[in-house]
Parts: structure tokens; sequence; C-alpha cells
């Protein structure tokens, strides 16, 4: 095994929440080593932290184990659960957290029903520290999926809506803005090419109207927004040294249309 442990939370730094699950696990597993991926996921914003995870999951080296918990049903019938896709492990609440994973890759889901891998006592809130910490250390260390858990068939699974496509032009919608304020869509670069092939393009976004696709923000002056394929491989919106979330007044969930130009 790798003995690397990712963690992704909506935990913050503020409180002790991200030192507790590390702390159990360095008891479980000395020799890991931890990756904060994010703590900052907003509070319960289960599909945000789908998309950061689902963004660097496949980065790191086989083996390594994902601990990802953003839980606000903690302590309801939700399943605590483990999973390998492809070469990694993943464990956390079977609550749509690894919906992003569902349509691309095959995997093996286990509900975790073996105690032996928790903490002798499991609060009824802190699942984090109890269960999923204790579990992604056991996991770390070589024990097997089938050991924590029993075989799982299916997972809660969150969709966002499908781009749509006409003879127009293309109608998406942003699914995620990031620190910067860039405005992430739903709509790939792939799609784009395979639908637009490049053509003359009218882009709208809020009150915003964009004449074309650049390579970055850095194409635009200062202060200006800008429209670009991501690092994601998504459509993104930008403001070159700004937010675009705030400047444009948008918001996840905002209509982006691309309109082809007759």
């Amino acid at each position: 095994m790798s003995q690397i442990i990712t963690l992704t939370t909506d935990f913050g730094l503020q409180d002790h929440y991200v030192s507790a699950m590390k702390a159990i696990m360095l008891g479980i597993a000395p020799d890991a080593r931890f990756v904060d991926v994010s703590h900052e996921i907003p509070p319960q914003d289960i599909m945000a932290g789908a998309w950061v995870v689902r963004n660097t999951a496949f980065l790191y080296p086989p083996d390594t184990v994902h601990l990802v918990v953003v839980d606000p049903g903690v302590g309801t019938a939700r399943h605590p659960v483990a999973l390998k896709i492809k070469d990694q492990f993943f464990v956390g609440p079977d609550n749509g957290i690894f919906s992003l994973f569902f349509n691309e890759y095959n995997y093996k889901a286990y509900k975790l029903n073996n105690n032996k891998y928790w903490r002798e006592s499991v609060s009824k809130t802190f699942h984090g520290r109890d269960i999923f910490a204790p579990v992604a250390a056991h996991l770390s260390n070589g024990v097997s999926l089938k050991e924590v858990g029993e075989p799982i068939d299916e997972l809660v699974t969150y969709h966002w809506a499908v781009p749509i496509a006409d003879r127009d032009g293309l109608q998406g919608w942003v699914v995620h803005i990031d620190r910067f304020g860039n405005l992430i869509t739903n709509i790939s670069e792939q799609l784009i090419e395979d639908h637009l092939k490049r053509k003359n393009v009218k882009i709208y976004v809020g009150n915003t109207m964009l004449k074309k696709i650049v390579t970055t923000f850095g194409d635009v002056e200062e202060g200006e927004p800008a429209a670009f394929i991501g690092s994601s491989g998504m459509l993104e919106i930008g403001i070159n040294k700004g937010n675009a979330g705030r400047m444009l007044s948008v918001d996840k969930g905002a209509q982006i249309s691309i309109v082809l130009q007759k």
C-alpha cells in the first residue's frame, strides 16, 4: 500500500475535527502520510465535495486511500461505505459524495458493518473520527475491503443536469464556483468541439455576453470576463484578476448559453 491518505471535508480548520481524525489514524497506521485536499468544502455541500474529489483522486499513486467526509446525514440510516475505483480506495458516507465517478468508472463498494475496524465508542455525530478514519487507516495498512464490510450493489447517486444541445448551440449550468470566483460549467471541451466545431459563438451568462472562447483569462484586459476551458476540461467563465461570481452576480445553478452566430 502507498500509505497515503487524503482528506476532504467541510470541517474547516477552526475546530479540532481534522486533527482528531488524523490522531486516530496515526494510532492505527503510524507511517501514514496525510494529504489535505480541502477542508473548505461549503458546509453540507455534497456535490461540491464530489467535484473536488473527482478532480484530484486519480492523480495519486496506486492504493491511495481517500477519506471524504461531507456528511449532513451523520447518525441517520445512511450507510458508511468504502469503495475501490480503478486503483484507488475511497471511504465516506453513502450520500452521493462519490456520484461523479459512477458514469465514468466501474466500482466495488462495501457497506462498513464490521465494527472491529471502528473505534470502540462511536459518536452519533462524528463518524469521521469514529468510523471513517479508522477504516481508512486499516485500508492503508493493507486490510482488504472484504474484511471491513460486505458488498453493496447500489449507492446513492446524484446527477448534475446534462447540457442541452440543439441546432442553435448549447445550454448548460454553473455547477461549481472556485475560491477565485471562476464559474465552472457542466459543458465539456469535448461537447464544444463535437457540437460547435469552433464556429463563431456568443456566450451568455447572467447579464453578460462574451464573443469567443479564449485560451486563458489572461487573454483579456484586466477586469474583463473571459470564457475558457479550465483544468477540469469544462468551460469556465472568469475575470482577469477579478471574481466572476461576484462581479457578474452569478451563483451556482445559473444558466450558461452558447449560441451559434448566423
